[in-house]
């Protein structure tokens, strides 16, 4: 691994050997944010050579960023950084935050580490390895960032972008896309806007979603695909609505926002299989060209039918030969040619398919349908039949759901006339304003009818109120754990932070909410504390022997021999003050008796120095009875 102007380089090959370290942001203000940018290739990153093409250049991203004053902010690195700040991490320049965005909401400055693969590719030359290994860099540094930004080539952008909703299971934080189709270093390009916006979005909202950004809109990954090879909007989603959009503010559609809705951790399915394949009808396609399709090593096509799902039914020797494959254990996934719509059996040549045993592909684009496929194939604990049920499934927002859904305007009439308002409500103002005071309202009442309501109704539990606070960190401070429970199978995020940087876990662990803080922890979220910060928290609490607040921070996850910025632990400031049942407590949790502050003092020099004769026995004992354990 190299380390260029703040560019940290990984080395990526076939073999698959890759960096072990990548420098993390300890974030000292509630104003900022972490995101990683990897890098990936495409053209926003290359240069033009002598020949007059475009190729990708190794480390010269990261240096053309620090001299773009609108993606890098100097003096403020240099304030935060010190000396450091030619190789520290980039920083969002506020005043493209508060043009782009509701300075009430996206008020984040956002600071960045740039992640850059070698070889960097054309995204022509992307392969389902790469998608693997841009999903276990997202696992590696999970924990690490708020966000994520994707740098991509644009010609298989959709394909990528499809791929890694699927493999990134109960992923609870923004994951963006993008790209351009000019490069970075051109004067008018469309890149500076992108790579913006997609860093503002992974650094200041919670969008739990892979998706793309791209032409001042953005996009649901697995809806996307490509649709002008010069125009700068290049992407859209053709059945489905547009998460957000980049005017003066940017309006984030809440209620189109596809969320995890089980109590488990981010996880990486990090297997693919490769022996999927496209098979697009055309009149005339003989029987011949459909037999290559259906031959192994294949195990499953993406047909691409005519219209609404339609084959032709005359030819019984095409419909036969691929009923057969079927009965063999093939999976044959369907979807329209067009590129809105749904396939449907409305049509008598679009019952035949299903008949025969093909599974719809409702209204999926052919990247998701393929990448989808590819993804279900690898899930051997599933059956052949499971399988094909799953593809039917909308597991990451792939696919249209028919289910009826109010409309904002019944929902703003339902709501006032719930709140007892005789007012006409405009929806921004339903949806921005009402709907998050009611579902506080609601979470304070312990109702969770009046939640369900609100939620049918369109409002969305991880919309932010005033304070930036969601209904989960309501019932999290108030202790309501089944509420806590009910909300997130609903889709209720971990991740979201209010306006004083605090999480819905921050929340139970400051009010000692044992059982929430472990349904928050079995759904992914973790402390985003800066180590020394989180020393000292803990030592506050030993000092004042709050036993149980130090077990609220173990049941989060954190690391009890962590010291602050003297180098004292815990364990120190509990033998200095004398308090036997917290030492006892952090002996048992394994905390290092002989872990030295900056003064070279161990945690009995402080009980010593105390002239606690008590604690310094206590200690004594704890380590014989050590030795004896392991003897």
């Amino acid at each position: 691994m190299a380390t260029t102007n703040g560019t940290l380089s990984v080395v990526r090959t076939r073999t698959g050997r890759r960096c072990s370290h990548v420098e993390t942001i300890d974030l000292d203000s509630k104003e900022e944010s972490s995101v990683l940018v990897i890098y990936s290739g495409g053209t926003i990153g290359m240069v033009i050579n002598e020949g007059g093409a475009l190729v990708p250049a190794s480390n010269a991203l990261g240096r053309h960023i620090r001299r773009c004053p609108f993606l890098h902010d100097v003096e403020y690195a240099k304030k935060r950084f010190g000396d450091k700040c030619e190789t520290s991490a980039f920083v969002l320049p506020v005043q493209g935050i508060k043009t782009l965005a509701d300075t009430k909401r996206a008020r984040r400055r956002v600071l960045y580490t740039l992640l850059e693969y070698e070889p960097l590719l054309d995204s022509s030359n992307m392969t389902s390895d790469e998608w693997i290994a841009i999903a276990e860099d997202i696992k590696k540094w999970y924990k690490s960032f708020d966000g994520f930004v994707i740098l991509h080539g644009t010609d298989t952008l959709a394909y990528s972008a499809s791929a890694l909703s699927f493999m990134l299971e109960n992923l609870g934080k923004s994951v963006v896309l993008t790209g351009s189709q000019l490069s970075l270093f051109e004067p008018r390009s469309d890149a500076k806007d992108n790579f913006l916006e997609s860093l503002v979005i992974a650094g200041n909202y919670v969008i739990p979603e892979v998706t793309i950004c791209f032409g001042r809109k953005l996009y649901r990954g697995n809806r996307t695909t490509k649709m002008d090879t010069e125009g700068f909007s290049a992407f859209d989603s053709p059945n489905a609505l547009p998460l957000a959009t980049f005017g003066i503010q940017i309006e984030v559609n809440y209620r189109e926002l596809f969320r995890p809705i089980v109590i488990e951790k981010f996880r990486v399915h990090s297997k693919l299989n490769s022996n999927v394949a496209l098979l697009r009808l055309f009149p005339s396609i003989t029987l011949q060209t459909v037999s290559a399709f259906l031959r192994p090593p294949i195990q499953g096509i993406v047909l691409q039918s005519y219209g609404s799902g339609n084959v032709p039914s005359n030819r019984v020797d095409i419909l036969e030969m691929i009923e057969a494959a079927i009965d063999e254990g093939l999976i044959v996934l369907n979807c329209s040619q067009c590129i809105r719509g749904s396939v449907s059996n409305a049509y008598e040549t679009g019952k035949v398919l299903c008949d025969i045993g093909v599974t719809s592909g409702a209204d999926m684009t052919p990247e998701a349908a393929l990448t989808k496929l590819s993804y279900v194939l690898t899930k051997d604990e599933w059956s052949v039949e499971k399988k094909r049920e799953m593809l039917e499934r909308n597991l990451r927002g792939e696919l249209t759901v028919t289910s009826p859904t109010p409309s904002m305007s019944e929902a703003v009439r339902m709501v006032s006339f719930s709140a007892k308002h005789n007012l006409e409500l405009d929806p921004y103002t339903a949806a921005n304003v009402l709907f998050p005071a009611l579902l506080g309202s609601a979470v304070l009442d312990d109702n969770p009818n009046r939640i369900e309501q609100l939620l049918s109704s369109g409002a969305d539990l991880s919309q932010p109120n005033v304070d930036q606070r969601t209904p989960l960190h309501i019932a999290c401070c108030e202790g309501k754990t089944s509420l806590v429970e009910f909300m997130l199978q609903k889709g209720a995020s971990v991740h979201t932070k209010d306006r004083y940087d605090h999480t819905p876990l921050n929340e139970a662990v400051q009010h000692d909410h044992h059982e929430i803080i472990k349904l928050l922890v079995n759904c992914g979220a973790h402390l985003m504390i800066p180590p020394k910060v989180l020393g000292e928290k803990l030592c506050k609490a030993a000092i004042r022997g709050d036993v149980t607040k130090l077990k609220s921070y173990k049941i989060a996850g954190a690391n009890l021999n962590q010291c602050d910025q003297s180098g004292r632990t815990p364990l120190h400031v509990a033998m200095l003050h004398g308090h036997k049942e917290c030492a006892l407590y952090l002996l048992g949790e394994g905390c290092r008796m002989d872990a030295e502050d900056m003064m070279g003092l161990t945690p009995r020099d402080y009980a010593a120095k105390a002239g606690s004769i008590g604690m310094v026995t206590l200690l004594e004992t704890k380590n014989t009875l050590h030795h004896v354990k392991v003897l």
